[in-house]
């Protein structure tokens, strides 16, 4: 009897371990995997990058600082590509697969930053030697708050709204 009683409580014990892993594992990530991909012109965009969430937090000035090259998402820098020779901001950035970052700044004239090593993680080990082309953009207020980050490929170039901020790119 005692050998059944304890087979029965290893069973329970190990069913609700692994019910308790299998919720683990099926838990959405803190910044999920998102791409945005869109045509311009005769040019195919697409970015990839992680999603955080505001969740009531200080996002510019706080969590993300000024004046800082911030890896436009979270986790893995954002990467942006490429399969035509395009003009960024009026400036060439030749065909390819680049890291894009951005410096945020209180002025509202922030730094956009397309650098020639595309798998990075965070902005840890950028290097600004690598930049590709480096653009200044102007940032608009959106009218609400975007939860959570979001990249839009539209005929005018790409926008990165998060917070209360929009930050179009213009792409030609």
């Amino acid at each position: 009897m005692k050998t059944i009683i304890k087979s029965a409580v290893v069973l329970v014990a190990t069913m609700t371990i692994s019910m308790n892993a299998f919720a683990q594992d099926t838990k959405k990530p803190a910044s999920p995997p998102a791409t945005a991909t869109g045509k311009i012109k005769d040019a195919t965009i697409t970015i990839a990058y992680s999603s955080p969430s505001v969740k009531g937090r200080t996002i510019w000035g706080g969590l993300e600082a000024y004046d800082k090259v911030w890896r436009a998402g979270a986790n893995e820098a954002t990467t942006f590509e490429t399969d035509k020779n395009i003009t960024v901001q009026g400036k060439p950035l030749p065909a390819g697969k680049y890291s894009f970052f951005l410096i945020p700044k209180e002025s509202g004239t922030w730094t956009a930053i397309f650098n020639k090593e595309p798998k990075q993680w965070g902005a840890y080990k950028y290097e600004e030697s690598k930049d590709a082309l480096r653009v200044d953009v102007k940032t608009k207020p959106l009218q609400a708050t975007q939860e959570t980050l979001v990249y839009k490929v539209n005929s005018n170039g790409f926008t990165m709204d998060w917070d209360k901020i929009s930050v179009p790119v213009e792409i030609k």
